[in-house]
């Protein structure tokens, strides 16, 4: 056969479909291989920043969300609330947080960014329990004085309504305060704190 009856540009254009044609299949048949390696969207999410809405917080209220497994507590305190953090100093282990851990911007007497709102790990840091939240006007037998804050009923450790633990019980320190930063007035990320401060 001569090559003068070849239509070469139909042969160009059947080769060029059948590479085309056979990397597609290549694609489609590579997919679930490289799909495995990726982590899973739960594995991804365990890790990354959760993002949360404050706007609808009341006040004295509590929300809970989850970053990395881990309960985080957020906690809208009323002017109240902030006012009596100061009287607990006396009675806790650790009232500057010294030897606690939360982010530089932080370690202030609320253990905040903002005063009016908390952000916390909520697992005790005695054995890992989740103390519970009781308010100052709350039915409890935590004594008279008790101005609001976090019982562990695992142990008995309690907490003052800045995560600061008191004296004489088995929590060694203060409630850990995880790194977080405001995107707006009504945005919160919990997980990461660039520019924060």
């Amino acid at each position: 056969m001569s090559t003068e009856g070849v239509n070469k540009g139909r042969r160009r254009f059947l080769t060029a479909a059948t590479v085309g044609v056979g990397g597609v299949g290549v694609a489609f048949a590579a997919f679930p291989f490289l799909a495995y390696w990726q982590p899973s969207a739960r594995a991804q999410a365990a890790g990354a920043p959760v993002e949360v809405d404050i706007s609808k917080i009341e006040l004295g209220q509590r929300v809970t969300v989850e970053w990395r497994g881990k309960p985080v507590w957020i906690v809208r305190r009323t002017p109240d609330m902030l006012e009596a953090l100061p009287s607990n100093d006396g009675h806790l282990r650790d009232p500057a947080s010294d030897s606690s851990i939360q982010p530089d911007y932080a370690k202030n007497p609320t253990r905040a960014i903002k005063d009016e709102y908390l952000v916390v790990i909520g697992i005790c840091t005695h054995l890992g329990c989740s103390p519970g939240y009781v308010k100052a006007d709350d039915v409890h037998n935590l004594g008279a004085d008790w101005k609001g804050g976090f019982f562990c009923p695992c142990h008995g450790s309690r907490f003052d309504l800045a995560g600061r633990v008191f004296q004489g019980v088995p929590a060694p320190t203060n409630l850990t305060i995880p790194p977080y930063m405001y995107l707006s007035d009504t945005r919160l990320l919990v997980g990461e704190d660039k520019g924060a401060a």
